[in-house]
């Protein structure tokens, strides 16, 4: 059983304190996932903050408009540090996302590591060479621009 690990990195020009309050809120996530996806959270978690064990829930349309529903669930958050999510039912065998932030001069690196294992053992490799990779990179890359839209342009 194969597993992939996918990492982006970006520079803002913000304050920690600007960084975490926008990533560290689930209503955010609409704003940075591709319109195409249709990306939608359906929980009602009461807090409008992650913390450790909290459940979110979404409808996303990633392959032919076909609506797919997702649960992750937050299982480690340091305030203004980092926070993890871990897929508990969707279309992976395996979803383990890191998103970690620190201060640099200038602003804040954003660190985004995803681990996965794709569904369908032999076949799912075969879809990871050809569209999961490459769709993750679209979806993070589009993140990149959302969030420079967001906060601007790091130019040092």
């Amino acid at each position: 059983m194969a597993f992939y690990q996918f990492t982006q990195t970006q520079k803002i020009p913000a304050s920690i304190d600007a960084v975490w309050d926008f990533i560290s809120s689930p209503d955010n996530l609409k704003h940075i996932t591709p319109e195409y996806l249709s990306f939608k959270v359906t929980s009602k978690s009461g807090s409008n903050k992650m913390y450790a064990g909290m459940i979110i829930t979404y409808i996303v349309k990633p392959l032919l408009g076909i609506p797919l529903k997702w649960m992750t669930e937050i299982i480690h958050v340091k305030d203004k540090k980092y926070f993890v999510d871990e897929q508990r039912v969707g279309p992976y065998k395996l979803w383990h996302h890191q998103h970690k932030i620190e201060a640099i001069e200038g602003g804040v690196l954003m660190t985004d590591i995803v681990t996965y294992i794709p569904p369908f053992g032999f076949i799912g490799a075969i879809a990871n060479s050809i569209i999961i990779k490459k769709k993750l990179k679209e979806i993070f890359d589009y993140r990149t621009i959302a969030v420079e839209k967001k906060f601007g342009v790091f130019d040092k």
